[in-house]
């Protein structure tokens, strides 16, 4: 087989101030990035906020409105579907019924002007690096769900595509299958080196496979980076909200490094000084003592304690701040300190405050 047509090209993808709309209702609003070759890249966001249709757009299936898209050099916001050489696994594997396993694979070979002794050593190939050898011969309705799903993905992956496009393609399996194929789609990914633009609404999905995440909400980018530091440094309010547990406290002014709450002045590593906003925190960044510590240490009390196998979920009641609740999340380790429902001091990191000047509650 030739060299050109079993080897992978990597190539980076980029899209440039694309605009959608259906009638008078924007789709997608100028949105813009930037995919490495060889990268996964995460589209996420809420039911509605435009990922599948951006997804549509790159694989020719919906025509954009406004701006452009290029894979490598080539300009393809006009070309057609079958101009675009990428592969795509759908929700529902979109598998042919009445064609084997093997018979599903080849199916997308057929149009590549194959010898047949190509075509079936290119699908013994698939096969194996999906791991159905031995069920080559069955049809669909005789396999599991994760089966499926790696036909699909080899079927996508036969014609040796330039881009690889994901349309959740977990989402129709269960938990415990879908948490061991979402590693295994990754390093699949990873030792094939193909570009890939994965949609998905599941935030756990996305943190564990993509190099980084295009968090999308009604039709823009909120924020474009790493799991980490979407996680971390979120840059808006919606992006802090939408990915992992929250805490917000309002605050009525800033200076000198320090938000004023009321009676309450915390410190902070970064904050302008200004008016009104809201301080984000992570429920693992708090630490709950018996004392209180050099700053940023608050009287609580207790109201709610969840187990959770590996940590305490603690719902905790501010003395200061009449009706404010923040979540905190502990270790269950045997020398963690003993809870009670008794006064405790809920610590505050300064570094682990971040500042949404101007934020609404």
């Amino acid at each position: 087989m030739a060299s050109s047509f079993s080897q992978i090209s990597t190539i980076p993808l980029s899209i440039h101030n694309i605009g959608k709309s259906f009638g008078k209702q924007s789709v997608l609003s100028d949105v813009s990035l930037d995919v490495n070759a060889g990268e996964l890249v995460c589209l996420l966001g809420p039911s509605g906020c435009g990922k599948t249709t951006l997804l549509r757009i790159i694989a020719g299936l919906e025509k954009q409105d406004s701006g452009r898209l290029m894979m490598g050099p080539r300009d393809i916001s006009r070309a057609h579907p079958q101009d675009r050489d990428y592969g795509i696994l759908f929700q529902s594997y979109a598998l042919f019924p009445n064609l084997t396993v093997a018979q599903n694979i080849s199916y997308g070979l057929s149009t590549r002007n194959l010898l047949r002794s190509e075509m079936r050593e290119r699908t013994e190939q698939m096969l194996e690096l999906v791991g159905l050898s031995a069920i080559a011969n069955k049809y669909p309705g005789q396999l599991s769900g994760g089966q499926q799903q790696r036909v699909g993905l080899a079927r996508a992956l036969a014609p040796s595509p330039s881009l690889l496009l994901l349309d959740e393609p977990m989402s129709a399996l269960d938990a415990k299958v879908r948490e061991h194929l979402r590693h295994e789609l990754r390093s699949l990914q990873k030792n094939l080196g193909i570009t890939t633009v994965m949609v998905t609404h599941d935030q756990d999905e996305a943190m564990v496979m993509a190099d980084r995440i295009a968090l999308m909400n009604q039709g823009r980018i909120e924020q474009f980076d790493t799991p980490e530091n979407i996680y971390r440094n979120p840059a808006t309010p919606f992006v802090a909200n939408f990915i992992g547990q929250a805490n917000w406290l309002d605050y009525q002014s800033t200076s000198q490094g320090k938000a004023h709450l009321g009676p309450l002045s915390l410190s902070l590593d970064n904050i302008p000084d200004g008016g009104p906003g809201r301080l984000f925190c992570r429920p693992e960044a708090l630490r709950v003592d018996n004392l209180p510590q050099a700053s940023n240490s608050i009287a609580a009390q207790i109201v709610d304690k969840l187990f959770l196998g590996n940590r305490y979920r603690l719902t905790v009641a501010l003395e200061q701040l009449e009706d404010q609740h923040l979540v905190a999340e502990i270790s269950t380790d045997l020398t963690a300190m003993p809870l009670n429902t008794g006064r405790i001091w809920l610590t505050l990191p300064s570094h682990s405050l971040q500042a949404f000047p101007g934020a609404a509650a």
